[in-house]
């Protein structure tokens, strides 16, 4: 049985941390015009909530805009007040991804254990986030396939265009993509250039 269909065409999760509002709208316009229509700004950045509000106000119509590192449920109503649909944790807390999910949230739970992803699946969890994928490897993802339904599964934390394709060939529909995109202050052709590298990776494999 294939996995349920994403809310998103490219799999791959751009994680803007660290950005600015003020720099919100160059570097989502580079992602967008190239492909990537989930974006994940965590709320351990400056004025995150603005930055969300900035980017679903410029790009809502083409991208599923969020926020990273969604710790409680006062930040999943903080998200939703800033008009985000993504909602992407680096743990499990069934009571704060079951109130994502209430909220009309996409959830991607972060997990490092089988128990912790069936407990964030039990919780209503819509996609299974690996972190640190890069502290596991693609051999902890073909273990995990063994037993988990077929609910998308994401590598998230280290992974670069390079070891993009051993998760995907593991059993992951896609990654999160952060330090290796992203980082403040960085120009916008750097996150165009980067993109392009791990979006092309995703293609050289799928072909």
């Amino acid at each position: 049985m294939d996995a349920p269909a994403l809310p998103f065409a490219l799999p791959l999760i751009a994680i803007l941390r660290g950005i600015t509002p003020a720099d919100v709208p160059a570097h989502v316009d580079a992602l967008v015009e190239e492909g990537y229509d989930a974006i994940e700004i965590p709320t351990n950045s400056p004025e995150w909530q603005r930055s969300v509000r900035v980017a679903v106000d410029m790009f809502g119509a083409r991208a599923m805009i969020g926020a990273g590192t969604v710790l409680t449920t006062a930040d999943v109503d903080a998200l939703v007040a800033a008009g985000g649909r993504l909602m992407v944790s680096p743990n499990t807390r069934p009571a704060v991804i079951r109130h994502a999910v209430d909220r009309g949230l996409h959830v991607a739970a972060g997990f490092a254990t089988a128990t912790e992803a069936f407990d964030a699946l039990d919780a209503g969890a819509q996609t299974l986030k690996l972190f640190p994928a890069s502290l596991y490897g693609p051999a902890m993802v073909r273990a995990l396939r063994s037993v988990l339904p077929p609910v998308p599964l994401f590598a998230v934390g280290g992974v670069t265009p390079d070891t993009l394709s051993g998760y995907l060939s593991a059993g992951c529909q896609g990654a999160g993509i952060g330090g290796e995109l992203y980082k403040p202050g960085q120009a916008v052709e750097h996150t165009r250039d980067h993109a392009r590298r791990f979006r092309q990776a995703y293609l050289d494999h799928a072909a």
